[in-house]
Order: C-alpha cells, then structure tokens, then sequence
C-alpha cells in the first residue's frame, strides 16, 4: 500500500506532547474499560446465585458491586469523553485524512455508551422495585454494550496494524469501505486479547480486595464469596490468555516482522532461532539475556526451524524502539505466566483439600496479583503500541506526520494529568467511603437515588443529619 506522506525531516513541535497525553489517557482509561466489559458478568453471577438459592450474601455483593460499577463508570465517561477529544486535537493528521474510514466504530461505540448507560441506571434503580428476573435480565444488554464498544475501540487500534478498507489515489483517501475497515483481519484475534486480559484485570483487582478483607481478619461467607466469584473469572482468563496471545503472535512474522524482531531482540534473521529472556540492546549488541537453543521459532512461529526475522532485515528509520518494546512485552508474558501459575495452585490445593485463604503468605499473593495484572495489561498495550513505531497506521502514516504542530500540546497535557489525578482522588475517595460504610452495616447508603431505609436507625439518623446542614 502507497505511503500517504513522505517522512519529514523536522519532527513536528506537537509529537512529543501529543505521544505523552495519549500515553496517559489510554493507559489511565483502559482499567476503567476492563471494567465495563468484565465486572457486569461478575455481577449477573452472584445476583444469579442469590435468587436461585435465596443467598443473602451473593445479592448483598450484586448490590454492592452494582453501586462501585456506577462509580467507575461515572468515572470512566469523564475520561472516555477527554479521550474522544484527543483523537482529533492531537493527531489531526490522522483523524482529518481516516476520519472517514474510523467513523463507523467510533459511532458505535458512541452508541454502546448509552445503552450501557440506560441499563446500568435501570439495574441500580430496579432494586426491590422490578420482578427478579426482569431485574437480573437487565445486566444482560448492559454486559453486551460494554463488549461491544470495547471491541469497536479495539477493531479502530486492530485497523491500526492491518490498514484495509480504503485507497490512496494521488495522495487522496478514496474508495473508503468503513465495514472493511471495522472488521479488518487482525480485529477478532486483538479484541479476544483484549477481552480475556479484561477479566483477568477486574478478577484480580476484586479478588484482591476481598484477600485484603481476609488479611485483616474478615473471612466471613461475604468475603469467601466475594474472593471465589472474581477469581474463577480471572482463572479461566489466566489460562486462555497463552493460546489468545500465541495465536495473534504468529501473525507478526507476515503483519509486522519489525515488531517481531524487536520483542524476540533478533538482531539477525535466524532459523531454529533462540529465545532470549530479558537483555537490552547495547551499541548493537544483545547484553544480559538468557538464551534457550530453538525455543524463539518454536514459540513465534510453532515451528523448529522456521525463521524469526531480523532487524537487519527492516531499515533503520522503520525500526521501533528494541528495549522498550522487547521489555514491556517480556513483561507482559512475565506477569501473566505468573498470575497463570498462581491460579493454578490455588485450584490445585483446593483440589487436595487444602484451603489456601487460610494462609496468610497466598492471601498477600492474591493481593498482589490485582496490581501485576494492571501492570501486565500497561505492558501489552504498551508494546502493541510501540512495536507499531514509527507508524500510526502501519506502513501508510508515519506518526510524525499524523501529530499537529503545536507545542501549546504541553498545556493540555498538564490540563489532563490534572484531570486524571483529581479523577483518581474522587474515585478513592468515594470507594473508600462506600465500603467504610458497608462494614458499619449501612447495607443501602443513602442518595439522591437512593432513599435511606427508615428501618435502619443509622441510617435514618445520618439522612436527617444531611437534611439538617
């Protein structure tokens, strides 16, 4: 495919600026994503268990899962509209030339919002006010609207890597085919990806919190439950996430050789090539890697002595960062086998009767693993993501010549950081309030939307104080 511009000689006064706002939205939003796509299944589980076996506990954690899902989400649309600016503020030279071809998605995903939205309020508002059914029912189309957008955001990044669905004519976006775009080749394998890593994210983050619950002495059936539901979640993803990311792997020695080469750290195009864990590349040398004999094209290319290629065989000015990108996907792999591992040796010694919430060493394990998958997804995008450099769409746009020329780019990406860190404050803020409160009894917090039970004295008496002032 035609290139669209020629590379430019002065790098524009808006890159740098532009590459850091972006590296911070999207590495700040993408957990709240995760969120939207794995954490309403959660909740549809326990609230399933609660009406089928009329379980107290698994109803009061639906209900209270349902109230942090409205926090987060509340959150995650302030940041998702800031995203939506950026695209066009920051890379003018990609929205105002693909605007065409990307439309399509990002107004579905526009309208998975929304309905996600509507059944999210319906759920929250339906407590003790809709038949059960009805009411669990609702999660189903909220659920289906947070994958939905998350796969239209990710067929736009899939379109990123396997540019289709248009042509260049004289340096002109002509013959645009939006479906073609949106449903490209590499969309159903990179939004699967994405989709598992989401339940590993919120599975491992909730677990956690109820493992930290359990280190501070509460192993109460609330705790037990609220630990199990999340990470049977983040188990079943753990261990699908190796074929998922095996699978998309294998197509980068024919998509994008170049990344390949720079997450193996293959200088050379090698056949039966090795694979080195860890090292950086050093004035064009590897250093510091262990190197194991074939494992690399049996791993890249499910092959003995397939080749893996090289960076030699990519010019130098179409080479993405090597250590950057060669590291944060090693560490990708690094903490998921790991988290992988850990779920299994939990099941494992459940198996043989052996409780490991009763042990204080996996408890802090399970606590950890919440972060590590945070980290583990920072990483994967971050290597998705600069694997890809220097191009924003792969092959066709150099990401220089998509940014803007403007260094005023550095006051709004002060203006965002400060919006993001005053979003992170509020959201910790107003969780560590709720769950305060629940451990204190107050089962239904009293809101605007929420009346106060006037069964409940301290409830009854915190609304009147709030009345009062």
């Amino acid at each position: 495919m035609p290139l669209l511009a020629r590379p430019a000689v002065d790098l524009p006064a808006g890159l740098l600026p532009a590459r850091q706002q972006m590296a911070l939205s999207l590495g700040w939003h993408i957990v709240l994503a995760c969120f939207g796509v794995a954490f309403p299944a959660m909740i549809f589980v326990v609230h399933r268990r609660g009406l089928r076996r009329a379980d107290p506990v698994a109803l009061g954690l639906a209900r209270r899962w349902s109230k942090v899902a409205a926090v987060l989400f509340a959150v995650g649309a302030v940041s998702g509209t800031v995203l939506s600016f950026e695209m066009g503020l920051l890379w003018p030279g990609l929205m105002g030339r693909f605007g065409d071809v990307l439309g399509l998605p990002f107004a579905f995903e526009g309208l998975s919002f929304f309905v996600e939205a509507i059944f999210l309020g319906i759920y929250l508002y339906g407590w003790d006010r809709l038949p059960p059914r009805l009411h669990l029912a609702a999660l189903v189309p909220m659920a289906a609207a947070g994958v939905v957008g998350t796969f239209c955001v990710v067929s736009v990044n899939a379109w990123m890597n396997n540019p289709t669905g248009f042509r260049i004519v004289d340096g002109v976006v002509t013959d645009v085919d939006p479906w073609a775009a949106m449903f490209n080749d590499g969309v159903w394998l990179q939004f699967a990806h994405m989709w598992v890593a989401a339940f590993m994210v919120v599975g491992f983050l909730v677990s956690g919190v109820y493992a930290a619950g359990m280190l501070r002495g509460r192993r109460d059936a609330h705790h037990r439950l609220g630990f199990g539901v999340p990470f049977t979640f983040a188990t079943v993803a753990a261990l699908a996430q190796p074929l998922v990311g095996h699978l998309l792997g294998l197509r980068l020695a024919v998509t994008q050789p170049a990344k390949l080469a720079a997450f193996e750290l293959a200088l050379t195009t090698e056949e039966r090539a090795p694979l080195r864990l860890g090292g950086v590349l050093v004035d064009g040398q590897v250093r510091w890697a262990l190197t194991i004999p074939r494992l690399g094209s049996i791993i890249a290319r499910n092959s003995l002595t397939a080749p893996v290629p090289g960076l030699d065989a990519v010019p130098p000015d179409q080479r993405p960062p090597v250590n950057l990108t060669h590291l944060a996907f090693q560490g990708m792999v690094g903490i998921g086998t790991l988290l992988a591992l850990v779920a299994v040796v939990y099941w494992l010694a459940r198996r043989l009767g052996r409780d490991l919430l009763s042990r204080r060493w996996f408890l802090a394990v399970a606590v950890a693993a919440g972060p590590l998958a945070v980290l583990a997804l920072e990483a994967g995008w971050v290597a998705t993501e600069v694997g890809r450099q220097p191009w924003t769409v792969w092959q066709v746009l150099r990401t220089q010549d998509a940014a803007g020329p403007g260094s005023w780019l550095w006051w709004s990406y002060a203006a965002a950081f400060m919006v993001y860190a005053g979003l992170s404050v509020g959201a910790f803020v107003v969780l560590r309030s709720m769950a305060r409160r629940w451990r204190a009894g107050q089962e239904h917090l009293p809101s605007p939307y929420d009346p106060a039970d006037p069964a409940d004295p301290a409830e009854a008496a915190e609304a009147a104080e709030s009345v009062g002032r």
